[in-house]
C-alpha cells in the first residue's frame, strides 16, 4: 500500500513540474516576433507590464544621455535593480547592460545595505578610557612586547580586550624601527673619531682658478687644516693630512669623496698614520653633509662678497670662520668684535 501511494506521489509531481515548465516556455518571449511577444504578453499581470515598461524606458533615458558610450549613475543602478525584481522576463527587456552586471550590482546593494545595518549606532570607542590609556602604557614601557602578550597581562586584571583591539591603539605609541643601523647612527656614535674632507674651487678677481683644502673634526665641526694651492695633486693632498696629524693625533676614520686628488699617495698617508678612509658614494653629497655646508657657509658668507687678489688672502678666510668664539664673561658691556674686515663680528660680554 505504501508503494501504491509513493508512485502516486512521484506520478503527480512530475505532471506538475512540466505543467509549469510548459507554461513557462509559453509565456516566454520567443525571438523578435511581434505576434509571438503579444500573446505571451496576455498572460501577464498589469502591473508587471507597467514596470517593463518602465524599465525600458529609463533605458532609453540613459542612452539618450550621451552619444558614444552612456555612463550609468549610481541611482540608475539602484533604480534598474529593484525595476528588474517586479519583470520576471528582466533579462529579456536589458538591453544596454548584461544581466551579470545587474546581478553584480544587486550584489552590491546588499553589502551597503547590511553594512548599513551592521554599523554601531555610537561611534565613541566600546572600550572604556582607562583600559585604552593602560594599553598604550604598556605598549611604551614594554618595547617587547606584542599584543597577544598585553591581552594577557590585561586578562589577568580581569579586562578582555581582543587583540585587533590592543593593535589599533598601539600603533600611534609604538613606531616602527628600521632594522640594521643607518649611516646617521654610526656619524652620532663616532663623531669625536671623524673628521671630513673636500675640496672647494675658487676662482679670483683674474678668472684664475684656486682651490681650498678643508679637514674638519666632525663633532665640534672646527677646521683642522686649510690648505690653498693652484694645482691640486695626490701628493700635496697626502702633505696636507702629514700637517694636520702631528705626532700621532688623527682621527681613527676620514671622510672623503672618490676624487682622483685623494689617490694612492693620500692613501699610504692615511694608512700609516692609523687612519681609516670611508668613501662616501657616488653621487651622494648628503654622506659628506658636514663638510658639503660648511663649504657652502664659506661661498655664501665671505666669497661671493669679497675679492680675491691672491692665495694668502683665500687661506686666512676660512681660518676666520672656523674660529671658535671666546666664552662668554658675566659683565653688563657687549663688545662686537669684527672678523673679515667687518664683514661678520663675534659678540661677547666684558667686565
Amino acid at each position: 500500500m505504501a508503494g501504491v501511494f509513493t508512485s502516486l506521489q512521484r506520478l503527480k509531481d512530475g505532471f506538475l513540474d512540466a505543467l509549469s515548465s510548459r507554461f513557462t516556455r509559453w509565456t516566454k518571449p520567443l525571438g523578435t516576433s511581434l505576434p509571438l511577444q503579444t500573446l505571451a504578453d496576455l498572460g501577464r499581470s498589469k502591473s508587471e507590464l507597467v514596470a517593463e515598461n518602465v524599465l525600458l524606458r529609463h533605458q532609453l533615458t540613459i542612452l539618450q544621455r550621451q552619444v558614444k558610450r552612456p555612463s550609468i549613475t549610481r541611482s540608475d543602478r539602484v533604480l534598474l535593480v529593484l525595476l528588474a525584481r517586479l519583470v520576471r522576463t528582466w533579462k529579456q527587456a536589458l538591453f544596454i547592460v548584461q544581466p551579470e552586471t545587474l546581478l553584480r550590482w544587486h550584489r552590491e546593494l546588499f553589502r551597503l545595505y547590511w553594512k548599513r545595518k551592521s554599523k554601531a549606532s555610537s561611534h565613541g570607542p566600546k572600550v572604556a578610557a582607562e583600559t585604552i590609556a593602560l594599553i598604550r602604557e604598556m605598549a611604551k614601557d614594554n618595547r617587547l612586547w606584542g599584543a597577544e602578550r598585553i591581552r594577557g597581562e590585561l586578562l589577568k586584571l580581569g579586562l578582555r580586550v581582543c587583540k585587533r583591539t590592543i593593535q589599533k591603539y598601539m600603533r600611534n605609541v609604538r613606531t616602527q624601527q628600521p632594522r640594521g643601523q643607518k649611516r646617521s647612527t654610526f656619524l652620532r656614535t663616532h663623531a669625536a673619531q671623524i673628521w671630513v674632507c673636500d675640496f672647494l674651487q675658487v676662482t679670483d678677481l683674474f678668472f684664475r682658478p684656486f682651490f681650498a683644502f678643508f679637514l674638519i673634526e666632525l663633532k665640534s665641526r672646527k677646521v683642522i687644516q686649510v690648505g690653498v694651492t693652484r694645482s691640486p695633486t695626490d701628493a700635496w693632498a697626502a702633505q696636507q693630512l702629514r700637517e694636520a696629524t702631528p705626532y700621532g693625533q688623527a682621527p681613527k676614520y676620514l671622510i672623503c669623496d672618490h676624487d682622483s686628488k685623494f689617490g694612492s699617495c693620500f692613501l699610504r698617508m692615511a694608512t700609516t698614520s692609523g687612519v681609516k678612509l670611508l668613501k662616501t658614494p657616488v653621487h651622494m653629497p648628503r654622506a659628506n653633509a658636514v663638510c658639503e655646508r660648511f663649504l657652502r657657509s664659506v661661498r655664501q658668507e665671505c666669497l661671493d662678497d669679497l675679492l680675491i687678489f691672491h692665495e694668502r688672502q683665500l687661506q686666512q678666510i676660512p681660518q676666520c670662520l672656523g674660529s671658535s668664539r671666546a666664552t662668554a664673561q658675566v659683565g653688563s658691556k657687549v663688545v662686537a668684535d669684527p672678523i673679515l674686515a667687518g664683514l661678520h663680528h663675534d659678540y661677547r660680554k666684558v667686565a
